[in-house]
């Protein structure tokens, strides 16, 4: 008992024990009520009634006969006001006092669950609005005030605590930048994008305000561009307004806001500091107009839809390539007006070093620059992009990864004012040649392309199609047993073992997952596995993946593949199966005629299958 009298007379009701920053529905008091005036005293705004008393004509009126609401500042909020405003207040007792503490009040009784998000109460300083947030977390605020203590019952109205003074509103958000002196720049960004009509309209935004310093922060090169470029500039300034009020008492670690242009924020606290994206860079907050609430910033929030692709790339793992395609005399295709697509492979792909600038590289690098801006989301399997180098690549959607050639995405996409950025995780190698172009050029290959011609498979290889051919080197042929080289001396069963290496699609390692089953076009299936980087066929290593053709792809390894039946266990098992059903199928015939069997034939028929 005791202990919910106590509570009541702090002011803890209304307040969830488990959360104490969310408020709740007030129960009735359970101590003898008072008048406003004495409830000030109970909920610990000694400063209020002392400036109350001081006004001589407010008292009585607290007092009196009446329904009210006071949004009462604690002592501290009072004790936190900077001499200059006390001395004004104070001074002018009569005037500004009484002004200040009637603009805190309402003229009837409003309790918290009327205090709803966005809303404004008519004060009784002028009629003055107040602004109301309430906001998803629980915190409720009046003119970005914090509400600390809520619902505290009196005789005559009720009496809610706040953290701050709170004073008039008059000017709308573009009113504040254009009597402040510190968004000159600003101030000028806002009237070349034509945004000012919305931010003097209605509405309740949140602006990030850049100040001077942080617009000379950047450097002049890219500040005259986007400030010469109206889309840029107007997805700059929409990447600094959200699309609510949002003060800074509602702020807590963690949580995430979106601007009008789009792109996510993260917003959150480090100590006493407000940040953003994890930097301190928030100098003034909490700057009320009539349409929102403004909080300075010492930095500005570039988005990347008004970056170059130079831009993107400085703030992604892609560091080395890019100083690649400038050392390469590619820059002003990353920083000029071109709709482009930039497929720039990650800073890990050049752990060993990277290649030397010559003819060579450029073309390579230039095949790494798409013409045309896209989006991956857009891409699909078998469409062919054409590169700044000539080359047409493909694109190979597959379950888990979506891959340009044997290079696929590793990152989010990054798109720009003209550019869009893939991270890549691998140098892109365009095709050069047929599948048999690839083999005949290569002297690794030359007993498997002898092979190839004798089983008649040179046009296949040849024509247009989409193949994976896991290509077996001379040693590996040279490696096979004398009784699987005798095998090959038929041109039947060398084609047989030819098709079981070439599956009927593009599967570059990339699209690889823990195991694949690739349908050979010899009809049996291969399991490609994906482990600690190493691509296996049917468990055997592959030695060189990827080596990109017009038609397919190749995969290097040092073993020729053998197909099912073609393996001695696998054959083995066969002749088992064919044994039991042979077995089978008698014995049903010798319960369905009631009488025995010879099974003479039955075992001549095995026998004659296993000599084969």
């Amino acid at each position: 008992m005791y202990r919910a009298l106590w509570q009541r007379r702090e002011g803890l009701v209304g307040l969830d024990p488990q959360r104490p920053s969310l408020l709740l529905s007030s129960a009735p008091a359970a101590l003898p009520l008072s008048n406003l005036y004495e409830t000030l005293g109970v909920v610990g705004s000694t400063t209020t009634q002392l400036y109350t008393d001081r006004t001589e004509k407010l008292r009585p009126e607290m007092e009196g006969p009446g329904s009210f609401t006071i949004f009462a500042p604690s002592n501290e909020a009072w004790a936190s006001l900077s001499a200059e405003v006390l001395d004004s207040l104070v001074s002018n007792v009569n005037i500004e006092l009484l002004n200040a503490l009637r603009y805190h009040m309402v003229n009837r009784r409003v309790l918290t669950d009327e205090l709803k998000h966005g809303m404004t109460l008519t004060s009784m300083y002028q009629n003055s609005n107040i602004q109301i947030h309430h906001y998803p977390n629980g915190i409720v605020t009046v003119n970005c005030a914090r509400l600390l203590k809520a619902d505290h019952h009196a005789t005559n109205g009720v009496v809610h605590l706040i953290d701050k003074v709170i004073s008039t509103i008059t000017n709308n958000i573009q009113q504040i930048i254009e009597i402040e002196d510190t968004f000159e720049t600003l101030r000028a960004a806002v009237a070349a994008s034509g945004l000012n009509m919305m931010l003097e309209g209605n509405g309740q935004y949140t602006l990030l305000a850049p100040t001077n310093e942080a617009f000379e922060k950047i450097p002049t090169e890219t500040l005259n561009r986007i400030l010469g470029d109206p889309e840029a500039l107007r997805d700059l300034l929409n990447n600094h307004i959200l699309k609510s009020a949002m003060c800074a008492e509602a702020i807590v670690a963690g949580l995430s806001v979106e601007t009008l242009e789009g792109t996510t924020l993260e917003v959150g606290c480090s100590g006493d500091m407000l940040t953003i994206n994890g930097k301190a860079i928030i100098s003034n907050k909490d700057i009320l107009a009539t349409n929102g609430v403004i909080h300075y910033i010492d930095e500005l929030l570039i988005p990347d839809s008004a970056k170059t692709l130079f831009e993107l790339a400085a703030e992604s793992d892609v560091s080395t390539a890019i100083d690649l395609f400038r050392q390469a005399g590619l820059g002003t295709h990353l920083s000029g007006s071109e709709r482009l697509t930039l497929l720039a492979p990650l800073n890990s792909v050049f752990k060993d070093g990277t290649p030397p600038i010559n003819a060579h590289t450029r073309n390579l690098l230039r095949n790494h620059i798409i013409k045309d801006q896209l989006a991956s989301k857009y891409l699909y399997h078998g469409q062919t992009l054409e590169t700044l180098g000539g080359k047409k690549l493909r694109v190979f959607v597959y379950r888990n990864s979506l891959c340009i050639e044997n290079s696929c995405i590793a990152a989010h996409d990054k798109r720009g004012r003209y550019g869009t950025l893939f991270t890549m995780d691998r140098v892109l190698t365009p095709p050069m040649g047929t599948v048999m172009d690839v083999l005949k050029g290569d002297n690794r290959f030359s007993t498997l392309v002898a092979a190839i011609q004798s089983a008649g498979l040179t046009e296949t290889l040849t024509r247009e199609g989409v193949y994976t051919v896991f290509a077996p080197t001379n040693e590996a042929f040279r490696a096979l047993p004398p009784k699987e080289q005798t095998n090959l001396k038929t041109a039947k069963e060398l084609a047989n073992i030819l098709k079981y290496h070439i599956g009927d699609e593009i599967l570059v390692s990339g699209g690889i997952g823990a195991l694949v089953r690739l349908k050979s076009l010899q009809g049996d299936k291969l399991e490609v596995s994906l482990k600690n980087n190493v691509v296996s066929v049917n468990k055997e290593p592959v030695a060189e993946p990827d080596i990109m053709a017009t038609n397919g792809v190749v995969h290097v390894i040092t073993s020729v593949l053998q197909p099912p039946f073609n393996r001695p266990q696998e054959r083995g098992d066969e002749l088992a199966d064919s044994a039991l059903e042979i077995f089978k199928q008698a014995s049903a015939f010798s319960r369905a005629s009631q009488r025995s069997v010879r099974l003479a034939p039955v075992y001549q028929k095995l026998l004659e299958r296993m000599k084969h």
